[in-house]
């Protein structure tokens, strides 16, 4: 797999002063910051229908391109078609140095489920529809999403894998990537083709992912956690609020730090209906951790902390 070139270097667009926290990473050819943006949230409640302020949906995608964020995560799912249609509307045509990613594998039904479509024609169909709605020639990044909304599920990828290892060839795809995987799917892939990212849930208090997230770090893949704040016990929350009360900020803004500082291959993409909430998680994610502050954390984590 590709060694991605990394840099510390704050990166911001051409037309404004603001800069991201952790720099860069490289995705194959797609170099993008390493803080992203996570568009789910501006679908309606339940991720299902429009939003219910359409022109401030608009303007937190095109406020995520002024702060210079190059890397916006997305599925046709979500809606279903809506936060496409959104990104399509706020931004298209895109600069060159926008990357979209987009992940494949579930559709919704009427009662606002996930149920698992990964079927070849499934993924085919799925494909075409972020095309059509996102309206553009080759999708820079698409993650298999895999198991179910409880999580990871065992069984093999290799039908849905190789379909989308397929539609790379054919040229509807850039690069791919695996969501929602288990260490043995993400090892059958490695097996069928090359991938450039892993999304799975992770966070100070859901570490098992720590192993993973060093592995692929030396193999240059990133490693796409979400769920930054989700699962914490009160004991847990209380560890995280006291450093952030030590700094005078929210407790969102300590774990996203915290997930820049764990290792460099890590990518955020918080998502937010809000202009205001977006620049607050872009501020919080530079946010300074002290030794002190690295100790009390780790507790969070109990025995599934990293070896230093």
């Amino acid at each position: 797999m590709t060694t991605p070139r990394t840099t510390t270097t704050p990166t911001t667009s051409t037309n404004t002063t603001p800069t991201l926290p952790g720099g860069t990473w490289t995705m194959g050819d797609l170099t993008v910051t390493r803080f992203g943006y996570g568009a789910m949230q501006l679908a309606g409640p339940g991720v299902m229908g429009p939003p219910a302020d359409h022109e401030g949906a608009l303007a937190v995608l095109r406020e995520a391109v002024r702060l210079g964020i190059t890397h916006i995560d997305t599925a046709d799912a979500y809606g279903p078609h809506v936060t496409n249609r959104l990104i399509h509307e706020a931004l298209h045509p895109y600069p060159d140095t926008l990357h979209l990613v987009t992940k494949v594998g579930a559709r919704r039904d009427a009662d606002g489920g996930w149920p698992p479509a990964r079927e070849p024609d499934d993924l085919r169909r799925a494909v075409h529809d972020n095309l059509q709605t996102l309206g553009v020639d080759t999708l820079d990044l698409v993650n298999l999403r895999l198991g179910d909304a409880t999580g990871p599920r065992p069984g093999s990828l290799a039908t849905a894998y190789e379909t989308l290892v397929e539609l790379q060839r054919e040229g509807l795809i850039r690069h791919l990537g695996l969501s929602n995987a288990t260490p043995e799917q993400i090892a059958e892939a490695e097996t069928i083709a090359p991938f450039v990212c892993v999304q799975n849930l992770y966070n100070l208090a859901h570490r098992q992912d720590d192993a993973l997230v060093d592995r692929l770090a030396e193999q240059g893949v990133a490693y796409v956690p979400f769920f930054p704040l989700g699962g914490f016990t009160p004991l847990q929350s209380a560890t995280l609020a006291q450093v952030a009360e030590r700094h005078g900020v929210r407790p969102t803004a300590v774990a996203l730090a915290w997930l820049l500082h764990r290792s460099p291959n890590i990518l955020l993409i918080p998502g937010t209906s809000s202009v205001a909430h977006l620049r607050e998680n872009v501020a919080g994610a530079g946010l300074t951790l002290t030794e002190e502050d690295l100790a009390a954390l780790d507790t969070i984590g109990g025995d599934q902390a990293p070896t230093p």
